[in-house]
C-alpha cells in the first residue's frame, strides 16, 4: 500500500508556522517577563504555562469557544474570508502556537535573565534605546539558548494531537496531521503507514532534540 505523505507534509508546515508565531510573540513574552515588574505579571506568567498544565483535550475546547463559528471571533473570520476558522490548517497552527509558546518563553526568559547585566549598562550610558538594547545586546547574548528552545518549540509543534483534533478536526487531505494519520492507522489496523510516520517523525523530532542540546551546551 502507498504511504499518503500529505499527512506529515502538513505536520511540517503547521509547524513551522506555529514555531515561528511562537518565536515573535515568545520572544516579546520573555523579555517583559525577565525585565519588567508591574502588576500582573505573576497572572501573565501563569496564563503563558497554562497551556502545558491543560489536558490538551480541555485547551481544544477553550480554542472551540473562543474562535468556533459561534464566538465574535470566528464570525469575524468567516465574514471577511468567507469560510470558518475552525477545522481547517489554520485552526491547526493555532493549536501548535499554543502548545509551543509556553517552551520558548520559559527557555528564552531564563536565558535574557542570565544575560550579564553589565553589558546591558554599558549600552545604556551609549544612549542605546530599549529596542537597539533588546535586538543588539540582549537577544544576541542569548541566542544559542533562544535556538535551542526554537528548535524545541517546533518539535512539540510537530507533534501535536489532542487539541488540533478538538479544532482542526480529522479531514484526510485537508486536516489530517501525523499525529493524527498514526492514531487512525493504528485504529484500522493499517500497521505499514502507523510505522512508517512513527520512524520518521521519531527520526526528525530526535534530531531536533539534539541539535537544541548542542546548542543549549554550546550557549
Amino acid at each position: 500500500m502507498a504511504i499518503d505523505w500529505f499527512p506529515l507534509r502538513l505536520s511540517l508546515e503547521v509547524a513551522a508556522l506555529a514555531t515561528l508565531i511562537s518565536l515573535i510573540l515568545g520572544i516579546w513574552l520573555a523579555w517583559l517577563l525577565a525585565n519588567k515588574h508591574f502588576r500582573g505579571k505573576d497572572l501573565l506568567d501563569a496564563l503563558t504555562t497554562l497551556p502545558l498544565a491543560l489536558p490538551p483535550t480541555v485547551l481544544g475546547y477553550y480554542l472551540l469557544v473562543v474562535i468556533g463559528r459561534a464566538s465574535w471571533i470566528g464570525q469575524a473570520w468567516e465574514k471577511i474570508t468567507g469560510s470558518p476558522l475552525v477545522f481547517t490548517w489554520r485552526a491547526a497552527v493555532i493549536a501548535s502556537t499554543l502548545h509551543a509558546i509556553p517552551l520558548l518563553v520559559k527557555s528564552s526568559r531564563a536565558a535574557l535573565e542570565n544575560v550579564d547585566r553589565s553589558y546591558e549598562k554599558a549600552a545604556r550610558s551609549l544612549g542605546a534605546s530599549e529596542w537597539r538594547l533588546f535586538w543588539r545586546v540582549s537577544i544576541p547574548l542569548a541566542r544559542r539558548p533562544v535556538a535551542a528552545a526554537t528548535a524545541l518549540a517546533f518539535a512539540r509543534s510537530l507533534g501535536d494531537f489532542g487539541a488540533t483534533l478538538m479544532i482542526a478536526g480529522d479531514i484526510p487531505g485537508r486536516t489530517q496531521t501525523a499525529a493524527i494519520a498514526i492514531y487512525d492507522a493504528v485504529e484500522s489496523g493499517n500497521t505499514l503507514v502507523a510505522r512508517t510516520l512513527v520512524i520518521v517523525i521519531s527520526i526528525v523530532t530526535a534530531a531536533i532534540v539534539y541539535l537544541a542540546k548542542r546548542l543549549e551546551r554550546r550557549g
